[in-house]
């Protein structure tokens, strides 16, 4: 009878230990299929993400007639700009072994003037030529390159502004070969702007980064897969995000609590210009706020009423290129 009992609990035991087995095995598919469907251009194309993302993208932004306007305009006359202006793609490998791509806008003038330009989260650098029209008429020099594993840049894992700030020093690497004299802007947007932000924490930053223009940063990459985890997949982001952490620590070697843009610029002594549309639904205009408020070096701060995400030089165009200008003129010696 005593035997019996001892092999009914041995039997018992060893159930549960295939459960718990068949559960870690899950719970982990699960948590890298997440990180796949969030940071692997190619998965997300197979699963239709990008196009999922990008229509939820377009349905929470402001729809209102002046956007529309000026954001057409902005893109007429890009489009005519991009016409005449004289410019090469250019390209530098990582240390891990990837290409990357970028655009480079010249001006005819000698000037040493020069804007790093970066995109955001699944953007390419296309879609940030309005910006390289308007520093490029103002004198600069513009790189405007495809983050790592978007656009025609190779890459495994979207960086989140990670990996994307240290390839970042490779475009500053390149300015420099060019131009040891040059004033060097970053001006990014979104997942671009926290690249910029990331950047400025570095002890080693060039001394030729002389200015940041941040536009709708996040605070941390953490925070951010969190909310997309609930707002996409529609799951809790304890313990999904932490355990996405280790997972992407292993697949990707980077750690999304590494990327965080408020941890910088509280080491930061470059001057930064940060910018938010007030009714951004895509990143709370707090996080800008926050950013601000943490930040060490010379700082001035522009929320646009009536903008969303990344909209705010097409809600107001004359503020938003404006004070930038007057920022930059100020900084800049």
């Amino acid at each position: 009878m005593r035997e019996k009992k001892k092999r009914k609990k041995k039997k018992i035991i060893i159930a549960i230990c295939i459960i718990t087995g068949l559960f870690i095995t899950l719970y982990f598919v699960l948590v890298n299929f997440l990180v796949s469907a969030a940071l692997v251009p190619s998965f997300m194309r197979k699963l239709e993400a990008f196009e999922r993302i990008t229509d939820e993208s377009y349905e929470a932004q402001v729809q209102t007639s002046d956007i529309k306007v000026n954001r057409q305009l902005a893109l007429n006359e890009t489009g005519e700009w991009l016409q005449t202006v004289n410019n090469q793609k250019i390209s530098v490998m990582t240390d891990d072994g990837y290409k990357l791509i970028a655009k480079e806008f010249f001006v005819e003038e000698d000037s040493h003037k020069w804007l790093l330009l970066l995109h955001g989260y699944t953007g390419w650098k296309e879609e940030m030529y309005p910006f390289a029209y308007w520093y490029n008429t103002h004198g600069y020099h513009v790189i405007a390159p495809d983050l790592r594993c978007q656009g025609e840049s190779e890459g495994d894992f979207i960086g989140m502004g990670w990996t994307d700030h240290y390839d970042c020093n490779l475009w500053i690497d390149y300015i420099l070969s060019q131009d040891s004299e040059a004033e060097i802007v970053l001006h990014g947007q979104s997942m671009g702007a926290a690249t910029a932000l990331m950047m400025t924490g570095e002890v080693n930053l060039s001394e030729n980064v002389v200015a940041v223009v941040s536009d709708c940063a996040y605070t941390d990459a953490y925070s951010m897969f969190g909310e997309k985890v609930k707002e996409w997949f529609y799951l809790p982001a304890f313990p999904l995000v932490d355990t996405a952490c280790l997972v992407l620590r292993v697949r990707g070697g980077y750690n999304l609590k590494d990327a965080s843009a408020i941890e910088a610029v509280q080491k930061s002594r470059v001057p930064t210009l940060f910018i938010h549309g007030a009714d951004d639904a895509m990143i709370s205009v707090q996080m800008t706020k926050d950013l601000y408020e943490a930040a060490a070096c010379q700082k001035q701060l522009l929320i646009v009423e009536g903008a969303g995400h990344a909209q705010s030089q097409d809600k107001d165009p004359d503020a938003y290129y404006n004070t930038i200008m007057a920022f930059l003129e100020e900084n800049i010696k």
